[in-house]
């Protein structure tokens, strides 16, 4: 071999490794991909349990990832669960962090540290797509049709591709980096939760205009958009409206686009569905194909997309550097509002799995939630106890990316890092949850604080937790609450009626 060909062959083994690798990071720096549900059950997929529904997608994370039996969500509802494990901070901390209309402002902080913002710091490159809900701009009265904004991009998100607040709330409409998608400026949008505005047909007043009828007071009677009547009035924006078939499709597509967009800087996709939230209106390729009315349906829409994002990472060559978080908001609600077969249909299905209460509830179906954690080769499979609130995930990547937390900042998030790989079994030693009460568990122990209210939520037909007397359980022996042992156990009973005093305090 002469002089000059040796020269030109170390010069381009030289450039070729100088070349960027499509889907290499460095090591040590997972791509991160959280995929967060909608009122899903612990006894919804056939990995906990399910035997009328079948999940092979979410089971194969399950069976090649950690699957945990005890974690929660901070909240039986959506918007603090969200505002927890954005900001470290239990959301009875800060007022306003409820349920939120489709028009509410911003509650998430852009001065303080948030679970995008951990990862921002280690050098990723971080999008949400899906469900937001944790409010817009400065003020309720926004400006549709212009940039939008404080939201999801102030809190550290680099892309965001969302929809205000609830697929049952006003405006219908996708928000991409602060803009309306496809809207005509000819056809500004309005929106309002206090009075009718607009000519719009409302399924209170055209019922005969519904294709999904709402139950009775609800509430879901205003706007009707897609055949489904919303909750508030909106007016305008008729080419930016979403149909309820496409938009998960839509998020599925997004969220496909941000994976496959990645380099050799890490990501961070927080993929938040819909399902199996009300309006239960899945695609057409699934409806009536779980044979549990359109919830169920919805469910195994689910399964599908996280297959298709296996399938997507897989193909990009990011699956074994990818680590997959999947769980849910908090728990599940049959009757929330329409129709849709998710009662008369349920045909033996247990959505809590058989936990007491659901969606709204203290009770345990209200707040334990699926968990799993998947990681190819850096997580071994298998099952966890380990006690897991949703509101440790910032400070546990915070621990495993090494960024610093400001001091004062994120103040109820633990570092759960080597429980969420498995390393450990021990887990947080207390976590409060919060639904029609305040609760507190302590390794094998709950309290539920004394509370006025009805014992069952009429319009959801929801076991409340609501009693005057203070409630003691032994979720180890009795998982379903269904002995109350405060009597019998008054040491242990007042152990932890102060220790909510103090976490709340």
């Amino acid at each position: 071999m002469n002089r000059s060909c040796l020269v030109w062959i170390v010069c381009l083994v030289g450039w070729l490794q100088v070349l960027p690798v499509y889907g290499q990071q460095k090591p040590g720096r997972p791509n991160v991909l959280i995929i967060y549900t909608d009122d899903l059950g612990y006894g919804d997929l056939s990995c906990y349990g399910a035997t009328k529904l079948h999940t092979p997608n979410i089971d194969r994370l399950a069976k090649r990832g950690l699957r945990f039996t005890n974690a929660y969500t901070t909240s039986a509802t959506c918007t603090p669960s969200r505002y927890a494990l954005m900001t470290g901070q239990y959301p009875w901390r800060k007022t306003g962090t409820g349920v939120l209309p489709g028009d509410a402002a911003l509650i998430v902080p852009t001065d303080r540290i948030s679970l995008a913002t951990v990862f921002k710091k280690a050098g990723y490159r971080t999008g949400i797509v899906g469900k937001w809900h944790l409010g817009l701009g400065t003020a309720v009265a926004k400006d549709w049709n212009g940039d939008i904004r404080p939201g999801p991009n102030e809190t550290g998100f680099d892309y965001s591709f969302i929809f205000p607040a609830t697929a049952d709330r006003v405006p219908t409409v996708f928000v991409e980096n602060h803009r309306v998608v496809a809207l005509d400026p000819s056809d500004p949008i309005e929106v309002s939760y206090k009075e009718k505005i607009g000519n719009e047909p409302t399924g209170k007043e055209h019922p005969e205009l519904l294709k999904m009828k709402a139950s009775l007071n609800h509430g879901h009677d205003q706007t009707i958009v897609n055949g489904i009547g919303r909750i508030g009035y909106m007016k305008g924006g008729s080419t930016a409206r979403w149909t309820d078939e496409e938009m998960p499709l839509s998020f599925l597509l997004k969220a496909k686009e941000f994976l496959q967009a990645t380099s050799k800087q890490p990501f961070f996709l927080f993929y938040s569905l819909t399902e199996p939230h009300v309006p239960r209106m899945p695609s057409t390729l699934f409806k009536g194909k779980s044979g549990l009315g359109f919830r169920g349906d919805a469910i195994l829409q689910i399964d599908w997309a996280v297959g298709q994002l296996l399938d997507a990472l897989e193909k990009a060559g990011l699956a074994d550097n990818t680590m997959i978080l999947f769980s849910s908001d908090n728990g599940p609600v049959l009757d929330d509002g329409y129709e849709d077969g998710a009662v008369t249909q349920l045909n033996g299905h247990r959505p809590g799995g058989g936990l007491r209460g659901g969606k709204y509830s203290i009770f345990e179906a209200g707040t334990r939630v699926p968990f799993i954690v998947y990681y190819p080769n850096r997580v071994k499979s298998g099952t966890s106890t380990a006690l897991l609130s949703q509101v440790d995930l910032l400070a546990s990547f915070a621990g495993g990316l090494n960024v610093n937390i400001p001091v004062g900042e994120a103040k109820d998030s633990e570092n759960q890092w080597e429980v969420l790989l498995g390393k450990s079994a021990k887990g947080r030693t207390a976590l409060i949850t919060q639904g029609a009460s305040f609760a507190v568990i302590k390794e094998n122990w709950k309290y539920i604080a004394p509370s006025n209210g009805p014992a069952i939520f009429q319009l959801t037909n929801i076991e409340s937790g609501h009693s005057a007397l203070p409630q003691l359980y032994n979720l180890t022996d009795d998982p379903g609450e269904q002995k109350n042992l405060a009597e019998a156990n008054p040491e242990k009973l007042k152990e932890l009626e102060l220790l909510l005093q103090q976490i709340r305090q």
